[in-house]
């Protein structure tokens, strides 16, 4: 059985990602968890804690799921690569943190902030020249901001080839 905290945290973001951050009251998403406000506010004080609390349990599973991306990739650009798959494997996953935070107090975004900076430096050490290492972060990065906005997002064909020459390029092909 799901821990209430998780469903509280998966309610807030359903909330954020169905009707928009000006629907992220402590009410709205006690209504979508089937909880009370009072139980709600038991497990998180604010809705500045609830999310917190999203952005430190995506920011948990999105490590996480670059550490467990193809483990037998080793060759220069593995963390790059793996960068790129989690990145692009769901984009809706950062997306409510990020605009909670940012609609309500971007000091909440610290973390968030943090976490790319440590990914950044294991990108610059990641055995390609770091310089190109960072620009295919950014063009990765570029991809994930208009899929998650759905700005003009490549297309099955085109996308599947951006991300081969992708590839092809972090190997140094």
């Amino acid at each position: 059985m799901k821990k209430l905290d998780d469903e509280l945290l998966e309610a807030t973001q359903r909330v954020i990602n169905d009707r928009g951050v000006a629907y992220l009251t402590i009410e709205n998403v006690a209504k979508e968890a089937g909880v009370s406000k009072g139980g709600l506010l038991y497990h998180f004080p604010s809705k500045s804690a609830l999310i917190q609390g999203v952005i430190k349990e995506v920011l948990g599973r999105y490590s996480e799921e670059m550490e467990n991306i193809d483990t037998n990739d080793i060759d220069n650009g593995h963390f790059l690569r793996s960068y790129a798959e989690a990145s692009l494997n769901n984009p809706q996953q950062l997306r409510a943190g990020l605009l909670a935070a940012i609609a309500t107090d971007k000091e909440l975004l610290k973390p968030v902030q943090d976490h790319y900076q440590e990914w950044q430096e294991k990108i610059e050490q990641d055995g390609l020249d770091p310089v190109l290492a960072t620009i295919y972060r950014l063009v990765i990065d570029g991809l994930w901001f208009s899929d998650i906005f759905e700005l003009a997002p490549p297309q099955e064909g085109l996308r599947r080839d951006i991300l081969e020459r992708f590839d092809s390029l972090t190997r140094g092909k």
